[in-house]
């Protein structure tokens, strides 16, 4: 039996930052509440998790990063400090969808079979998935989307529970109406790193993993944006 990856994950795309570090079968973890301190707390935490597993960055297989979409500023933070970590050692890098992240932590928190993840974008829009628990593992229904709240579309079972977290269902509380059976998961209000270890394991072995070249950060509002604004091709 192959021994198990040594992978780190760290996240600063919305008002958390969080790492963890999965190793030898075990997993260590640290999450923060500093919106504005991202680009100062996320090595030291980087380096707690590491010194908790008593490992340095040199035994790391693999890294994971939250890859959006968030907060412009947050994904930019999580995209260079994944560059600064990986290009020394010539790491492999994997993107983790904020949402995934979210909808994962349900998983393991809530038991969730069903998860609409949704966050406050800002400009009266919200991101937005929607997933479902396959092999425990948050599967993405669709696409990700961002529009506005009024704009969401549900293609889950509505006449089953669906779990529902982020911050979109506080800045706008009419989306808990759109379905009869929906409960809040508080515990997955943000992504957390740890739960992107089980979805970079997964990612890594469908083979999406790629070079610290191949960085690839999803904004999400400037793919809609541009696809919006007349007269380009």
């Amino acid at each position: 039996m192959p021994k198990p990856l040594t992978i780190l994950a760290l996240d600063t795309c919305t008002e958390t930052c969080s790492a963890a570090l999965t190793s030898n079968g075990n997993v260590f973890s640290l999450i923060a509440d500093a919106p504005r301190e991202h680009s100062q707390r996320i090595l030291p935490m980087v380096d707690e998790v590491l010194a908790q597993a008593k490992v340095t960055l040199g035994d790391v297989d693999m890294i994971a990063y939250g890859r959006g979409p968030g907060s412009f500023t947050g994904i930019r933070i999580c995209t260079s400090m994944t560059q600064g970590l990986a290009l020394g050692l010539d790491l492999p890098v994997i993107g983790i969808s904020t949402l995934a992240a979210m909808a994962q932590l349900a998983i393991t928190e809530q038991g969730a079979t069903q998860i609409l993840c949704c966050i406050d974008a800002r400009m009266k829009e919200v991101y937005w998935g929607q997933y479902i628990a396959k092999d425990g593992i948050a599967t993405l229904v669709g696409e990700e989307h961002v529009s506005a709240p009024e704009a969401i579309e549900l293609i889950l079972d509505t006449q089953q529970n669906i779990s529902v977290c982020g911050t979109g269902f506080e800045a706008y509380p009419q989306l808990l109406t759109i379905a009869p059976h929906m409960t809040p998961c508080i515990e997955a209000t943000y992504p957390d790193a740890k739960a992107m270890l089980v979805l970079a394991q997964q990612g890594h072995q469908q083979g999406l993993h790629t070079t610290v070249d191949e960085l690839s950060p999803v904004y999400l509002r400037d793919t809609v944006t541009w696809k919006k604004l007349p007269g380009r091709e």
